[in-house]
């Protein structure tokens, strides 16, 4: 049975630290590939419409051109209103019956896991793996676990330990809106996409 990761975000735009998510995982847990996956229209967010969904998708393009086990899944890209990621992982295991999916999280994430839509059929579908982040402490994650696998049948949660990188979309597009340097944050082919194209300014 093929291990398939699953890194999900806004990606507006995508940067190091979440490439160094999906990396850490893929190599931790033995994935055979990760599915790096730009949603359209998720429940917890509006994304910001000065940037067109194509924009951001381009730069996941050029971000994992590199990588060969790095993936572009545009399930959600191409699905009309809401994504949700309970659908996102049935419609997954409908087509693919003999994968089992990994999906990557941060911690801040994984405290809000029951607000999600359809949080039983997530844990129940996929591995969580995640991932400290805002200053969450492994044992704070780690009760979160507890309480999550004692709460929800089926559930497996992973802690991925992945190395700390601070930086945030918001942090990126707030310097490329100053005209400060976000050289080491994105990657070279997406900083020079961002500066093509005159976003975030």
């Amino acid at each position: 049975m093929k291990k398939i990761g699953i890194l999900g975000g806004t990606f507006n735009p995508i940067h190091y630290g979440h490439l160094l998510l999906g990396e850490t995982a893929y190599q931790d847990f033995g994935l055979d590939k990760v599915l790096v996956m730009p949603n359209k229209n998720p429940g917890y967010k509006d994304i910001d419409k000065d940037i067109s969904d194509w924009d951001r998708l381009n730069m996941v393009k050029l971000a994992i051109a590199d990588n060969p086990h790095f993936e572009l899944s545009t399930i959600e890209y191409e699905r009309e209103g809401i994504t949700y990621t309970a659908d996102t992982l049935l419609e997954l295991k409908a087509y693919h019956p003999d994968e089992e999916y990994y999906f990557i999280m941060g911690a801040d994430s994984l405290f809000h896991m029951e607000s999600w839509h359809k949080p039983e059929e997530i844990l129940q579908l996929a591995t969580i793996l995640v991932a400290g982040r805002d200053g969450a402490s492994r044992n704070e994650i780690d009760s979160q676990i507890d309480y999550l696998s004692n709460r929800f049948e089926a559930c497996n949660i992973e802690y991925l330990d992945a190395p700390a990188y601070d930086i945030s979309s918001y942090m990126i597009r707030k310097s490329v809106k100053n005209h400060k340097n976000i050289r080491y944050m994105v990657s070279d082919s997406v900083r020079e996409y961002i500066y093509e194209n005159n976003l975030y300014l």
